[in-house]
């Protein structure tokens, strides 16, 4: 079974690589492909939040930051059975993410709902929606863990 992994370079995308791992049998999966895609029309960078790391100059290129965030996703994969590749695209994320699933002939392709990334800034989350109508094998949608408030503490009563 060949698994797509994509990632916007949010923590969220580190997370599903997580969430596959705990249930896939990686005895069944041959490969996973883990992969950034690079849009040449952002307003915005490629929204690492996975990667301390920056050039010297400090800032990085989109595809230096899609690497690093490729590289860090992929090291989850370290030690667990699969093969892993890693692959940087160009273009619309969804439709790249779609259409490397279709070359790839993916089982299954594991994407983030809700991140900081690409998916959240430009395409107001859609990303996810997109792909999961378009692709041509399951996708599995990991969604962010809803925070739980904190439980105000209760001030001692002092009695005089």
């Amino acid at each position: 079974m060949r698994v797509i992994v994509a990632t916007d370079g949010s923590k969220q995308s580190l997370a599903a690589a997580r969430q596959l791992m705990s249930f896939a049998d990686p005895t069944k999966v041959t490969e996973v492909v883990v992969i950034a895609v690079v849009s040449p029309r952002a307003a915005v960078p490629f929204a690492n939040e996975l990667s301390r790391s920056r050039g010297s100059s400090g800032d990085m290129s989109f595809r230096e930051e899609a690497g690093n965030a490729l590289d860090v996703v992929a090291a989850e994969f370290e030690g667990w059975g699969p093969k892993v590749v890693k692959k940087i695209r160009s273009g619309s994320p969804a439709a790249e993410i779609v259409r490397a699933a279709e070359q790839l002939e993916a089982d299954l392709v594991v994407v983030a709902s809700g991140g900081k990334g690409l998916s959240e800034t430009i395409l107001l989350g859609s990303t996810a929606q997109r792909i999961q109508h378009s692709a041509p094998c399951p996708v599995l949608v990991s969604r962010p863990t809803p925070r739980t408030p904190p439980v105000p503490r209760r001030r001692a009563s002092t009695s005089a």
